[in-house]
């Protein structure tokens, strides 16, 4: 009797044990934003392979390996919705400087994409490769996408086709409109890419030769792009003294090729401009009561981040660097480049101007070696070291390098930056590289917003100023851009969902990055998942390469009717 009352306790005990429900990961006791904005609650979640496959009470259930959050925030990964890291992570697959603060899927293609490619154009890159090198195997942006899943990557990466790349395609460097036969084949191009996984077009209208391009042909390709769902997404041609016509351009190609249409890095470039923030925002929200969807996302500094071109006329720069430099050797080209640069235009971006004075220009990136002993000081500090004007320098300095030489540009309110974080359609991205401070990334300095774009959102807008509410900051960084994106299962904590997840201490998170030493980690976040693999334990990278190339709409319709 006994005997038989032991085995009968071991076989319920099995069949328990047996009904248990069983994951690979539990994440437990955690203070849940599931991404929506709604409020958060408290619970656990269960990840089976790279899905959450559940969300709640999960007290019984057993976890292969479990995570213990209990005070701390669990959200959806970050979304990064202007990234940069499309060379570093080929150099350095980890994406330290971005998985550290949450980020687990990064959005390329300002302008210029890593596809479609030519000959000509992979000539061209590597000749522009100074601090670190790497081989160019792919033509498409497809194949690029797929080299760098093969090649090992930590977090997610989704890319749109550079409306300036199509035009270099065919036009190369040439400031002319394409002819017609130039215009269908970067449309077929453009067909290409989407169906490949391209998101949408993406343009950066202040810089040649993407300035040549006229409306009419950016619509031509948004059309394209529309009829696979996918999206227009602008740095605009204009950020500060003709911003009024960027943005109705803006809101024609949205009406005429409709298409759903981002404008990069939304900002009020320039002391003079600031007061124009009320006019632009009306702008933005008469063209929603129309019914157009436009949104916008932002870096959280007042600086901005590109080059000595931005400072000089696109007439000076056509034909590319090599031209570019040859023509500022002239001394009547010169002449007229510098006088140029120092009178206010509306036909171009002089970000020189815009930040008021050269001593709110730094210097960050040289690939000279004979240079990088100027990283870190101002355009008006070499200006006194040379003993000439600052306009003359810059050249100069391009000249020297042989690139258009890295620059942070002041030219923002912070009163504005904090207007623009409270705008519900307003999401998030760095505008930088993801990279490391050590190797080749130390040849080099870089705006602060690389390593700390979306922890000083969480610390200084969201816990110390309050701004906005944390639960709004998380949607704008999970759900609001997968869904301009038409990202399917990301951006929201829900079963079924690929288990990108975070975990972080939200009184603790904090960005350390500065003007001064901008390649500091951001601390606070503890745990990071990309795909259902822990890729950052405890604050510290696992090694882990989860990451995968995330499709856009057209990939998505293509694969179906296969």
């Amino acid at each position: 009797m006994i005997r038989f009352g032991i085995v009968t306790l071991i076989v319920a005990l099995f069949i328990s044990c047996g009904e248990k429900k069983s994951f690979d990961v539990i994440i437990r006791g955690g203070t849940i934003y599931n991404g929506s904005g709604d409020d958060p609650f408290a619970g656990d979640i269960g990840i089976n392979s790279d899905t959450i496959a559940a969300i709640g009470d999960l007290t019984s259930a057993i976890g292969k390996s479990v995570v213990e959050a209990q005070g701390l925030a669990v959200a959806p990964g970050f979304i990064n919705m202007l990234s940069w890291a499309n060379e570093s992570l080929i150099v350095d697959g980890k994406s330290q400087g971005d998985i550290r603060q949450g980020v687990t899927l990064e959005v390329f293609g300002e302008g210029q994409s890593m596809g479609p490619l030519n000959e000509e154009m992979k000539k061209g890159m590597r000749s522009q490769m100074f601090d670190y090198t790497f081989e160019i195997p792919w033509t498409t942006l497809g194949e690029y996408l797929d080299h760098m899943e093969k090649k090992g990557i930590s977090c997610n990466i989704a890319s749109f086709v550079g409306a300036t790349s199509l035009r270099i395609h065919e036009l190369g460097m040439a400031n002319r409109p394409p002819t017609v036969e130039e215009l269908e084949r970067m449309k077929k191009l453009t067909r290409e890419a989407m169906e490949e996984g391209a998101l949408g077009i993406g343009a950066s209208l202040i810089y040649a030769p993407a300035n040549y391009s006229t409306t009419e042909e950016l619509i031509e390709l948004c059309k394209e792009a529309s009829a696979y769902g996918g999206m227009y997404i602008t740095h605009m041609r204009s950020e500060g003294n003709n911003i009024f016509a960027a943005i109705d351009e803006t809101i024609r190609i949205a009406r005429e090729a409709k298409i759903p249409a981002e404008i990069y890095h939304l900002k009020i470039a320039g002391k003079d401009n600031w007061n124009k923030i009320d006019s632009v925002l009306s702008k933005i929200e008469r063209a929603k009561v129309e019914g157009l969807k436009i949104t916008a996302d932002m870096y959280t500094y007042t600086a901005g981040a590109t080059g000595l071109d931005a400072a000089m006329p696109p007439w000076v720069q056509e034909g590319g660097i090599k031209k570019w430099i040859r023509r500022l050797q002239d001394p009547s080209v010169r002449k007229k480049v510098a006088n140029e640069m120092r009178v206010p235009s509306t036909k171009w971006e002089n970000l020189l101007l815009m930040s008021g004075s050269a001593d709110k220009v730094l210097l960050v990136g040289f690939a000279n070696d004979s240079l990088k002993k100027f990283t870190g000081k101002t355009l008006a500090q070499m200006a006194e070291i040379t003993g000439k004007s600052p306009e003359e320098t810059a050249m100069d300095l391009v000249i020297a390098d042989g690139t258009r030489v890295g620059t942070v540009y002041f030219m923002m309110s912070e009163d504005n930056v904090k207007r623009l974080i409270k705008l519900p359609y307003v999401s998030f991205g760095s505008d930088g590289e993801s990279s490391a401070p050590e190797g080749v990334f130390l040849k080099s300095s870089t705006h602060p917003r690389a390593y700390g774009n979306f922890a000083r959102l969480l610390a200084k807008y969201v816990r110390d100023e309050r701004v906005i509410p944390l639960k709004e900051a998380i949607r704008r960084l999970t759900s609001l851009p997968a869904e301009n994106l038409k990202i399917r299962k990301r951006g929201l904590l829900i079963p079924g969902n690929f288990a990108d997840v975070v975990v972080f201490d939200a009184n603790k998170i904090q960005d350390h990055a500065t003007f001064e030493k901008p390649m500091q980690y951001a601390t606070g976040m503890v745990y990071v998942f990309v795909n259902g693999t822990m890729v950052l334990s405890k604050g510290e990278h696992t090694g882990a390469t989860p990451g995968r190339a995330v499709r856009g709409p057209g990939w998505v319709r293509r694969s179906q009717t296969d």
